[in-house]
């Protein structure tokens, strides 16, 4: 099934509208992995939670974004972990172009965080933390 968007990115980079998001970046979960992919998903609050977790010092953002090209389920968490596209994640190897910004997003509380990164952590440590590259 075709998913029409409207898509989101969620990163601690401040970015303008009419900028491009593209992969070759580190992974946010596997900083020893470069990504051949820009992940991307239809739930601004999915985009929100990547926004929070994402490495950086920058506050964190979720921009509205368009796919330059092709784009696939993200295999990092549909059917290998959740049956179908739940989460509506995607990636491509194409840039996202950023249209605009979401700024009315629910943020997580300090709690709530922490309990996230636990459970990345706790992932990551086992032989399920494996990225699909």
């Amino acid at each position: 099934m075709k998913d029409d968007g409207p898509f989101f990115h969620g990163t601690k980079a401040d970015l303008r509208v009419g900028d491009f998001l593209t992969a070759g970046f580190r992974s946010n979960y596997r900083p020893e992995i470069v990504m051949n992919h820009i992940y991307f998903t239809a739930l601004s609050n999915g985009a929100g939670l990547a926004a929070e977790l994402a490495t950086g010092n920058g506050i964190p953002r979720v921009y509205i974004v368009e796919p330059t090209g092709a784009f696939e389920d993200d295999p990092n968490v549909t059917d290998k972990k959740f049956p179908g596209n739940p989460t509506r994640s995607y990636r491509s190897r194409e840039p996202l172009k950023i249209i605009g910004e979401v700024t009315d997003w629910p943020r997580l509380t300090a709690e709530a965080l922490q309990g996230w990164r636990d459970r990345l952590a706790a992932i990551l440590v086992d032989e399920r933390g494996e990225i699909i590259n």
